[in-house]
């Protein structure tokens, strides 16, 4: 039996998919479901059962170990103030489950995220260290909590502390795909700007407020969530592999090509209309992002990164235009 906490929310849901097609009705969810729609990320396949976050630790110790946990549970808005909620959510929880995990010698694989690199100044090197990680500086209370816990990882690993039996944090992207759509604000540009594109209206992008950069320069590693569940399915699959990797496509691709993919993939020609950048957003905005996978791909994966264009253009005609739900 397999655990996936936040496994109703985008990248956990494609997750479970991965898991259940794997090992129908050997998951298990850790999630609320709410009064919206996110119970349809679920829909497709046979899962185990649900448990509420507030309700997790009771359960694991009362049920049979999992073999692993795959922990993606968290308040991952770049935008959320409130600081003491994301602490909770975000550090907390993943503390309880590592202490857990190391007392029952189960699995863990957990999400950290490119946003603890904040601004980049220090590179996207997904070195694992404690001196590495101590100059990292990220740009809100979402990249900071998931620096925390990277940093307290790190240091449990080289004092030698008991740990889990395999142990991975992965630094996603800027991930994109099917199941996002509960996001609202936070949904990947692809699947916001769709309806946009779809109806022959321009697609709104952020004017860049550096010189240096143009409208719609500003880049990202765009990384399809196909791949990131792919990786954790590899991660399962070889329990000797342990460290913190990064997930991402490997290359930074403009704002602008983007918005361009998602026109070709309905077969329409780019339309952009560029907008100012909102003041909450300024100083806080990461204006280039790269995953080097160095680290990944000496672990022993292989797998090619699904490219930006083809990415768009399958989750345009089978999703966005087509089932919606994976």
């Amino acid at each position: 039996m397999f655990l996936v906490t936040g496994g109703a929310g985008f990248i956990g849901s494609n997750i479970v998919a991965a898991l259940a097609e794997r090992r129908p009705g050997h998951v298990v969810v850790c999630d609320r479901l709410g009064t919206g729609e996110r119970w349809r990320n679920l829909a497709k396949h046979e899962i185990a059962g649900i448990v509420a976050p507030d309700e997790l630790l009771a359960w694991l110790d009362r049920t049979s170990r999992p073999e692993a946990i795959v922990h993606m549970g968290a308040v991952s808005s770049t935008i959320e103030t409130d600081a003491d909620l994301i602490f909770r959510a975000n550090f907390r929880t993943s503390q309880e489950l590592w202490s857990w995990c190391t007392r029952h010698q189960v699995r863990l694989i957990y999400a950290s995220s490119a946003a603890t690199y904040g601004d980049g100044a220090q590179g996207f090197e997904d070195d694992g260290s404690i001196a590495a990680l101590a100059r990292l500086r990220p740009l809100n209370a979402y990249g900071w909590s998931k620096h925390l816990f990277d940093r307290r990882v790190a240091r449990l690993v080289d004092e030698e502390e008991r740990r889990p039996p395999q142990w991975a944090g992965l630094k996603f992207f800027n991930v994109y795909g099917p199941n996002e759509y509960h996001k609202g604000g936070m949904q990947s540009v692809v699947a916001r700007r769709y309806p946009d594109a779809d109806a022959g209206r321009a697609v709104q992008l952020f004017k860049s407020d550096r010189p240096d950069i143009p409208d719609g320069g500003q880049a990202r590693d765009f990384v399809y969530v196909r791949d990131v569940a792919d990786v954790v399915l590899w991660l399962i699959d070889n329990p000797a592999v342990n460290g913190l990797y990064n997930v991402g496509s490997g290359r930074a691709r403009s704002f602008a090509d983007l918005a361009q993919a998602l026109f070709a993939a309905l077969g329409r020609n780019a339309n952009i209309d560029y907008i100012a950048m909102p003041d909450e957003l300024k100083g806080r905005y990461q204006y280039f992002t790269e995953a080097p996978l160095s680290r990944l791909r000496g672990a022993g994966y292989t797998k090619p990164m699904t490219g930006l264009e083809a990415g768009i253009e399958d989750y345009v005609r089978r999703y966005l235009a087509g089932d919606r739900y994976r």
